[in-house]
């Protein structure tokens, strides 16, 4: 048996604790905990996923080239990924009602701002505003573990899980349609009123209150310093791909991540109570989460929404098929198989064990990214290959490490690692594309086989350290 030293969490067993189990809530009130926690988590999904179709028609209703609204996304993410870690810690001390509360209080203002921006900036502006809802995913995964019985807690995250990816790809379709019809401003005031409604259902179905054994007070300078060190890590992984990984400012961004991430070492070992406790960081519960969530996304979603993409799209070295039918045919099954399969792989985590389950799915989606390795010229074989990573990438990997996140999270800081954790799929995400980049960019047979198997490489390494995450409590292996 493996276990956890004293520091980590997870929901209580019914042995050890049968009267918090009594309190948690279970059928009706549970089903309506989660359904309230899925409107929250697809007003952020909506937001990123409606958005991108709709983009070039934002630059161009500015009378600006399409290129100029890559901040548009950009800047969205870049807020998610800060506000994930620093809002999440937050509601140790605040409560998840009142996190939720002020996270969709901020995007709604952002959406206003959006709809009303008379000038490109303030749209940016408004989207950053937006990004911040990001951090609705980790505080959903925590909420789900504080009020929902152990058993039913898997399968609560699967369904959670299922939205990360959007809604089958019906969800981009629609935005693209809607932009084209009623123009990309009727997206945010769906959004909006989508907001308000998962507002006014937070207020009545999550409990209220701070979390149990929490001491001490916000860490605001350890925030303050891991969000720089997220603004330059973003900024050099994209500055890199665009400039050079040797180009001077590629270089400042470098040492600006490094003395960040230095400074927020150093404030950490110093704070008596941080946002996350240095030796945290250095154990087996939290490391090896996070280093495995970067190196699998870095690598599978290089493979289904880049490299694949540029592949399906290339008459002369690919398939030569047309945008529409390259998602329709690459990206849309893989979704709507990760809706079913990931609840699915919830109730397997909740029952087989978590560290099976993420093993399991990180393994075969390295059989899949080899899969499409091997056999890059024949469409129907990727096609394949991509469709079954919405079972073992979109189900089972991605149900199993965000639980994981929270069943391994300090007992301290519960919200840590699931915010920390939440920040680290961007960073991967953007990571693998940049290192791929330059090989599918040539165009070649060659070029994308040589991006694909770069993939494999960094998923196999993602394999070998989610060897090293330890087991949640009471859990063998």
């Amino acid at each position: 048996m493996n276990t956890p030293p004293a520091g980590t969490a997870s929901p209580p067993s019914a042995v050890e604790n049968e009267d918090v189990h009594q309190t948690r809530l279970s059928g009706r009130r549970a089903a309506l905990l989660i359904s309230t926690l899925l409107l929250g988590v697809l007003s952020f999904q909506l937001n990123a996923s409606m958005v991108t179709p709709a983009l070039p028609q934002i630059a161009a209703s500015f009378g600006l080239a399409a290129d100029s609204a890559a901040p548009v996304q950009s800047m969205f993410f870049l807020a998610g990924a800060i506000a994930g870690p620093v809002i999440g810690r937050w509601s140790d001390f605040i409560g998840r009602r009142t996190a939720l509360l002020l996270v969709l209080a901020i995007m709604g203002a952002g959406t206003v701002l959006c709809i009303a921006a008379p000038t490109l900036p303030l749209l940016i502006a408004g989207r950053f505003l937006q990004g911040v809802s990001s951090a609705v995913f980790a505080l959903s995964y925590i909420v789900l573990s504080e009020n929902l019985q152990p058993r039913v807690f898997g399968t609560s995250v699967g369904i959670i899980a299922a939205i990360n990816g959007g809604i089958g790809g019906v969800d981009g379709y629609v935005g693209g349609l809607m932009s084209e019809t009623l123009g990309f401003r009727s997206i945010f005031a769906v959004v909006l009123v989508l907001t308000a409604v998962a507002a006014v259902c937070i207020l009545r179905t999550v409990p209220k209150g701070r979390p149990h054994g929490v001491r001490g007070a916000m860490d605001w300078w350890g925030a303050g310093s891991l969000s720089v060190f997220l603004v330059f890590i973003t900024y050099f992984v994209s500055g890199g791909s665009a400039a050079g990984w040797t180009a001077p400012g590629t270089l400042a961004l470098l040492a600006g991540t490094v003395a960040s991430f230095a400074a927020f070492w150093m404030i950490e070992k110093r704070r008596s109570h941080p946002l996350i406790a240095v030796h945290h960081l250095r154990s087996r519960q939290v490391w090896p989460v996070i280093a495995t969530t970067v190196l699998t996304l870095a690598g599978i979603f290089a493979v289904m929404n880049f490299t694949v993409v540029l592949l399906s799209q290339d008459s002369d070295a690919g398939f030569g098929l047309s945008a529409s039918l390259s998602a329709l045919l690459f990206l849309t099954p893989a979704a709507l198989i990760g809706v079913f399969a990931a609840p699915l792989a919830g109730w397997l985590a909740g029952r087989r064990g978590w560290i099976k389950t993420l093993r399991t799915g990180t393994a075969l989606s390295l059989a899949c990214a080899i899969a499409a390795a091997l056999f890059a010229d024949n469409q129907v074989a990727v096609m394949i290959a991509v469709a079954a990573l919405g079972i073992f990438y979109n189900g089972l990997f991605l149900t199993a490490i965000n639980g994981l996140s929270v069943l391994l999270s300090p007992k301290e800081a519960p919200a840590s690692l699931p915010g920390i954790n939440g920040a680290s799929f961007g960073i991967g995400a953007s990571l693998g594309v940049v290192i791929v980049a330059p090989f599918a960019a040539q165009a070649t047979p060659a070029g994308y086989a040589t991006a694909l198997w770069i993939s494999v490489a960094i998923t196999a390494a993602a394999f070998i350290v989610s060897l090293f995450v330890a087991a949640p409590k009471g859990e063998t292996l």
